[in-house]
């Protein structure tokens, strides 16, 4: 009979509701049975619609990590607790699952990857859009070469006027940072996930404030409070990779512009170009002449039937835990997640000095 997998959740708000504890309640190999809030009745109401009445509840994530029948844990906090809570958990002996980003800093970021190394226990980091339908399509055309030599890139994640006013979002100091951080970490790991390329060479950045002071403005959440909106409201980034490849990195929460993308790449290669832009596609030259081809993706193809496609969140799990299971790496590495941070505040330190940065 194979093992139950005992996990304890850290963190109770919208990432674990909206993402993590659904997901982990679809799966059979996992029996969530700690759950741990700064604010108790957070967790109470996490436990009780995800739990047992066997449930444990903490407000203090050091308690939680005292249980030595927990196996994994799941830390799902603002960003500056990511890195000395899953630390603790690495050197508690469990495995763990930190939310995207990887950390706050990047020296925290690889502080993590060290402790993982050190304890010998798994460590990844939530970038699920890896584990879309259309992102693990293009993956296979990567590897398969049919693109060529990925020489120039564009990581995609721009909303006209979506801005998250609840939680931390808005808060520097917690964040630190704000659409870059948030949304352009999914993209910028999806664009050097496809390319397989951790190699940055030296990063030039800007960013902007300068629609997070209007009032009353629109926005898919309601208007924000400018006063408490701390953070940029867009950056932009150029990555030059060591092989010479180039990146180029768009994230905004509100930007006047009606070519929003999400975690979505553009890639161009010798052999052929993709991008998700509308779809997936590829595109090519063949026997002299332009193709643009449009990948279907669903798993219907019968009249009156969808097909079944599970959700890249439940992927994603599914993927983790066969990662313990057979003592493998996870899709998500943090050496991988450690590039991407170092990155992200290297556009940010770049955007502060207006210089370039080096990272080699």
């Amino acid at each position: 009979m194979s093992k139950v997998y005992r996990v304890g959740v850290i963190g109770c708000g919208g990432i674990a509701n909206g993402k993590h504890l659904p997901a982990l309640s679809r799966q059979d190999k996992v029996q969530v049975v700690a759950f741990c809030d700064i604010i108790k009745e957070r967790a109470e109401a996490a436990a009780e619609q995800y739990g047992s009445a066997e449930s444990a509840v903490y407000t203090d994530y050091q308690e939680l990590l005292k249980d030595a029948s927990i196996d994994i844990v799941h830390v799902l906090t603002p960003n500056d607790a990511h890195a000395e809570i899953s630390i603790a958990a690495l050197e508690a002996g469990k495995h763990v699952m930190c939310e995207k980003p990887m950390a706050k800093t990047a020296a925290d970021a690889k502080r993590m990857a060290e402790a993982a190394k050190r304890t010998g226990k798994k460590l990844t980091i939530g970038y699920d859009n890896r584990f879309r339908q259309d992102s693990q399509y293009l993956k296979k055309v990567c590897e398969a070469g049919e693109l060529g030599h990925i020489y120039y890139a564009k990581a995609h994640a721009i909303r006209r006027r979506a801005v998250p006013t609840w939680g931390v979002f808005l808060d520097e100091e917690k964040q630190g940072g704000g659409p870059l951080i948030d949304i352009g970490t999914h993209a910028l790991d999806l664009t050097l996930w496809m390319m397989d390329n951790y190699k940055p060479k030296v990063v030039l950045g800007t960013k902007y404030h300068e629609l997070s002071q209007k009032e009353d403005a629109a926005n898919a959440w309601g208007p924000w409070d400018p006063k408490k909106f701390t953070v940029e409201d867009s950056a932009f980034g150029m990555i030059v990779m060591e092989n010479g490849a180039t990146i180029t990195l768009e994230a905004s929460w509100a930007l006047n512009s009606l070519d929003v993308d999400e975690a979505k790449c553009s890639l161009s290669g010798t052999e052929a170009g993709a991008d998700m832009k509308n779809g997936l596609r590829i595109n090519g030259e063949n026997h002299s002449k332009l193709y643009t081809n449009e990948i279907e993706l669903g798993a219907g193809g019968v009249a009156f039937y969808e097909g079944k496609e599970e959700k890249s969140t439940d992927v994603e799990l599914r993927k983790w835990i066969e990662a313990i299971e057979q003592d493998k790496d996870p899709v998500v590495t943090p050496e991988h997640a450690y590039v991407v941070s170092r990155i992200l505040e290297a556009i940010y330190e770049s955007a502060q000095t207006g210089k370039a940065v080096y990272l080699n």
